[in-house]
């Protein structure tokens, strides 16, 4: 019934379409290839495999889809380790219908789910630390990145829109945007909150003390 009344709710908006319902994460891997969707609703806890082994498969199974979790867990470990897999965004099922569509169309656009803030707590509590960050030479740019990639990449960790990062950097919206989408494809990221991720790894953005 609830698989059911969120694909109600997608499928009632003009620009979305439902193309198939899963009960576990082995049948959401099959329905992804047969498929192939662009944002894949994702829940943690089911029979046989769980949501965060299922999205880690699907991110690294080369496909452009991107993966939304939703879940009735609000614990900052699981949103840590929906991240780590790949997740593009988090969402409680008791959120709006408003705010689930919401969510949906953000993650295809490839701007993610969470707030900034959010992010950065999340970041700051379990990522630093765990993963060792890159070597950074002694300019401050992480190796593969110009000066103004790395500019652009801290600024986005930070929360900045597009537009205020051109203004900002003093660059049109439009240079931003084209500096953002080379950056997901130099890090080999889908959105900005694994940007944000890759920004943190490469010490880029430190946590606060």
């Amino acid at each position: 019934m609830v698989r059911a009344g969120f694909a109600a709710i997608l499928d009632a908006e003009p620009d979305l379409t439902v193309v198939g319902t899963a009960a576990d994460g082995a049948a959401a891997l099959n329905l992804a290839a047969d498929t192939r969707p662009d944002v894949v609703l994702m829940d943690i806890r089911m029979p046989g495999m769980d949501g965060l082994t299922a999205t880690a498969r699907l991110t690294a199974s080369g496909s452009a889809l991107k993966v939304l979790v939703l879940t009735t867990f609000d614990l900052d470990e699981y949103v840590y380790q929906a991240l780590r897999a790949g997740a593009s965004g988090y969402l409680l099922k008791d959120a709006d219908p408003a705010d689930l569509v919401a969510a949906v169309r953000a993650v295809a656009a490839g701007d993610g789910t969470l707030a900034p803030p959010v992010l950065r707590r999340l970041i700051e509590s379990f990522a630093v630390g765990r993963v060792a960050p890159a070597v950074v030479p002694p300019d401050g740019t992480p190796a593969g990145l110009t000066p103004r990639e790395a500019q652009v990449l801290t600024l986005v960790a930070r929360g900045l829109s597009n537009t205020e990062i051109g203004v900002e950097l003093n660059i049109a919206t439009g240079t931003v945007k084209t500096y953002i989408n080379g950056l997901f494809a130099k890090l080999g990221v889908r959105d900005r909150v694994q940007a944000t991720i890759r920004a943190y790894d490469l010490g880029l953005v430190r946590p606060r003390a």
